[in-house]
């Protein structure tokens, strides 16, 4: 079996173009095509791979309202709704959905926005991280890595990531070609898997075949949205940062 050691960062095939989106204020907008498959672990791998069947999909202008109603937990277990994690009238935040808290991928981002976070807090921004799992998995990471318990939260059944429609599948987790950029980012994975541990993995292990995405509210506006193609496609946080950046902080 491969091992984070034996993945050569040379390996650096050309892929598409991020699939990210800016938006102005209150304009619906489509979400990139969805990847037709099975939620469950039985999903065929010939649909996983080559199925081209697409369905344009639409977050409407009361998507924030949506996603607020949701409800998770924080890293200490407590159960919060999205509405009270940033400030619903002019609050601007980052929502970062991750993967399950058992993905290396999944270490590698959060540890990027625990980098980046002076520079957000600096622009009045605030950063927000949901993963994959129970609690106890995220407290996992949140030591393990380490990352702030404050700015973590678990959504063990995938409401969130049900909510945005992001994408789910074999295919989209294991062979889309978009996760080679991992590769690029190779020794940044390898200082963030240090203290990786794999019991982080949820115990539901339908939830591996999940992918993430990020979002950028101010109040309930959507400014920016994009959905990760595959495993270790990550936004590119500048251009996340940009967006914050032309957003009036109040």
């Amino acid at each position: 079996m491969a091992t984070l050691q034996s993945l050569s960062p040379a390996f650096r095939p050309s892929i598409p173009a991020p699939n990210s989106h800016a938006f102005p204020a209150a304009t619906p907008f489509n979400s990139s095509p969805k990847f037709l498959g099975s939620k469950g672990l039985s999903i065929s791998l010939r649909h996983s791979i080559i199925s081209t069947r697409v369905s344009n999909s639409e977050y409407s202008s009361q998507i924030a309202e949506t996603l607020g109603d949701v409800s998770i937990f924080t890293a200490s277990g407590e159960p919060v709704r999205f509405s009270d994690l940033w400030d619903q009238n002019q609050g601007v935040a980052v929502v970062a959905l991750l993967r399950h808290f058992g993905c290396p991928c999944c270490w590698e981002l959060a540890s990027a926005l625990k980098e980046s976070k002076e520079r957000f807090d600096s622009a009045g921004v605030k950063l927000i991280a949901v993963g994959i799992g129970s609690p106890n998995k995220a407290r996992m990471l949140a030591n393990r890595l380490p990352f702030p318990m404050d700015l973590l939260y678990a959504d063990p059944d995938r409401k969130a990531y049900d909510v945005l429609n992001l994408y789910y599948g074999f295919g989209r987790t294991f062979f889309n070609p978009a996760s080679t950029k991992v590769f690029s980012r190779f020794h940044a994975l390898q200082k963030a898997v240090k203290n990786y541990t794999i019991e982080a993995t949820p115990d539901d292990r339908s939830g591996v075949l999940q992918q993430g995405g990020m979002f950028v509210f101010r109040g309930k506006e959507l400014l920016y949205a994009r959905k990760d193609e595959g495993t270790g496609d990550h936004a590119p946080l500048d251009d996340v940062f940009n967006v914050c950046c032309k957003a009036p902080v109040a």
